[in-house]
């Protein structure tokens, strides 16, 4: 069976590749990155406080360790988009629109720039949000592929499929 996907790599779509990253081969490093940065958060907290007998002032020390904050506070409520924004500004012209048919051999991705031909045993893991099927290759590097666009067959025989060549169990996030 053939399955065909038409893929343009948006914002959507880059916002997307990297939640699916973070979620599947950066669970680890991510986990502690959240960890560090709120106890961070909480020792800004803590140390800011008046000590005994001392009234509240606001110093710069204070202000800049709050901005501190705030900012770790703003990329772990908006890393998705932050990451997904850079890989966005990182693709190279010719591939913002891919057209990918998945075979029994492996799978072909046509883009502006030519035509690239794809192992099935490259994939690291797989993961499924509701607008997207995103391969994962390795902490940095990722495909994204847009259900809807899906020809060929329908989301489960596709699943199945890919599964099954994979290797992998398709993650939902």
């Amino acid at each position: 069976m053939e399955f065909t996907f038409t893929t343009q790599y948006d914002l959507n779509a880059c916002i997307a590749m990297a939640k699916g990253v973070r979620k599947t081969t950066r669970t680890k490093r991510s986990r502690r990155a959240h960890i560090i940065g709120w106890i961070l958060v909480i020792l800004v907290a803590l140390l800011s406080l008046p000590t005994r007998g001392e009234a509240y002032a606001i110093t710069s020390n204070r202000i800049v360790s709050w901005i501190a904050a705030l900012a770790i506070i703003v990329v772990f409520c908006f890393e998705d988009r932050i990451n997904g924004a850079i890989a966005k500004r990182r693709t190279l012209p010719g591939l913002i629109s891919s057209t990918t048919t998945f075979r029994e051999d492996g799978y072909y991705s046509e883009t502006e720039v030519g035509t690239s031909q794809f192992k099935y045993d490259n994939i690291l893991a797989i993961a499924e949000s509701d607008r997207y099927f995103i391969f994962v290759f390795s902490q940095n590097h990722a495909q994204v592929y847009d259900k809807s666009s899906l020809s060929g067959g329908d989301t489960a025989g596709f699943c199945a499929m890919i599964e099954e060549k994979t290797g992998c169990k398709i993650q939902k996030i």
